[in-house]
């Protein structure tokens, strides 16, 4: 048996075969990358035809790997949280508002002056932010209502990608528990707050993990979150799993009666099981930004040499990393990318170097809160881009200040995709190969806490100026 796997992200898609033991039929795979559009009034979109075309020619090469033209079975996790509205024939009417797109949190606002957050996180999972769809739907209706009212059906792009493909109208469990718009203890969409949005349940895919077709099973996309807890072997309490790609996370599965803090989500994985945990939002993105704007050399050795040579100088500088609007753990809204103590001898190395340690004490910050809840973690698993530099996951173990395992799966999500398949079909799936355990350095953690220590003094002494010009 074949599992072919799709994993929907928001800078790349990449679909693969798995056996039935979730193992990578490496000559399988492929991949195609893209860009967001972003925006300097914080809009962060993506084309549904650029993303259909990418995930054709991904399916195109995979799928030459098959013995049998049509597979067994299909499987995918796809990107969180972004809206995309389709017409009465299932077409785009709108651009996809990805996770990021922060043009919303005006209305974010207003929603939280009418709700209370905290009762709705309960209820949901998710806060009441720009992220969700709640304040997407009605910033679209304040500012697009023709089109607000041209749309007949809300979805998420790895939705309409599914129909698109294989001709499937469904949404996963998972996938809905990452919109804002669904009842954790209900497992159906909030029709109160549907009500509250201007939406009818009619303009929702029915909920549905998993489709027959003929001789194929599919199983609806789950949110990639939980994908790579299960592809990286995060799959029980105790167990967390930390992805750093385009943005990063923290995450657990959490047994019954979890509390939730506020800033951090419970998401779906499957019936049996929900995750716990928190985002960033700045992680391979803002990697990326400095190597582009900055002009530095994207070159592996080159950048490994220039991460060593300056990780010692990044406490001279502090960066809230907020180039997109930042969420875990304090969801700060109204602030945006700062730096503090700039020089004429500060260089782009000593700005790649400190923003990527500002983007691991956000994380660490993240991992404090959820181990408050769930209890401390005994393995922490590390996944993503991050894995392909020694030096960057050095400072993230010194900002943690904690040893990390280092998952030896090249794609956590991509096979997470495939596990998800497997096990619902029954089958014993082994946990994913470490590669490496790397050590946290104490007198470097020591430091990287002064810095995150420094990171929340700005923090909280630029919202507090916020709020006082806001009254």
């Amino acid at each position: 048996m074949k599992v072919l796997a799709i994993d929907i992200g928001t800078s790349s898609v990449r679909s693969a075969l798995f056996d039935a033991q979730a193992r990578l039929v490496r000559v399988s795979k492929a991949a195609r990358s893209y860009r967001l559009r972003h925006d300097v009034d914080h809009a962060a979109e993506l084309g549904p035809a650029l993303l259909l075309r990418a995930t054709k020619d991904c399916l195109s090469e995979t799928q030459r790997h098959l013995t049998k033209r049509q597979p067994q079975v299909i499987a995918a996790s796809g990107f969180w949280h972004s809206l995309l509205g389709l017409d009465s024939a299932g077409n785009p009417l709108t651009p996809i508002y990805t996770w990021a797109d922060a043009r919303c949190v005006d209305d974010a606002s207003l929603l939280r002056r009418r709700m209370n957050e905290r009762a709705i996180q309960q209820r949901t999972g998710c806060m009441v932010r720009a992220s969700f769809w709640p304040a997407k739907l009605i910033w679209l209706q304040r500012t697009r209502p023709k089109l607000f009212r041209r749309v007949a059906r809300w979805v998420s792009p790895a939705e309409w990608i599914f129909e698109q493909l294989f001709g499937v109208r469904s949404c996963s469990h998972s996938m809905a528990s990452g919109t804002g718009l669904y009842h954790l203890e209900r497992h159906a969409w909030d029709e109160e707050l549907l009500d509250t949005v201007g939406l009818k349940l009619s303009q929702l895919n029915p909920l549905q993990d998993c489709v027959q077709q003929r001789q194929t099973t599919i199983f609806t996309a789950i949110g990639d979150g939980a994908a790579g807890n299960l592809g990286s072997g995060a799959t029980r309490p105790g167990l967390v799993a930390i992805n750093v790609g385009t943005s990063a996370a923290a995450r657990t599965i959490a047994p019954p009666g979890t509390p939730l803090p506020f800033g951090l989500f419970r998401f779906v994985v499957d019936e049996q099981r929900c995750l716990l945990g928190g985002a960033i939002s700045n992680a391979g993105s803002l990697r990326a930004w400095c190597l582009r704007e900055l002009r530095l050399p994207n070159e592996k050795r080159e950048i490994e040499k220039l991460l060593r040579q300056k990780w010692k100088e990044i406490s001279r500088l502090t960066i809230l990393p907020f180039w997109v609007s930042e969420r875990a753990p304090t969801w700060p809204d109204d602030l945006s990318g700062t730096i503090i103590g700039l020089s004429q001898a500060t260089t782009a190395a000593d700005l790649l170097a400190a923003t990527v340690a500002a983007s691991f004490h956000r994380l660490a910050e993240t991992l404090r809160e959820l181990e408050t809840a769930a209890g401390r973690a005994t393995k922490i698993i590390v996944s993503g881009g991050v894995v392909q530099s020694t030096v960057s996951l050095q400072m993230l173990a010194d900002s943690l200040g904690r040893e990390v395992e280092i998952c030896a799966e090249p794609e956590a999500s991509l096979r997470g995709a495939a596990v998800h398949a497997l096990e619902q079909l029954g089958c014993e799936v082994p946990a994913a190969k470490i590669k490496r355990r790397l050590q946290n350095r104490p007198l470097q953690t020591a430091q990287r806490r002064k810095e995150a220590a420094q990171q929340r003094e700005l923090e909280r002494m630029l919202a507090n100026q916020y709020s006082k010009r806001e009254h």
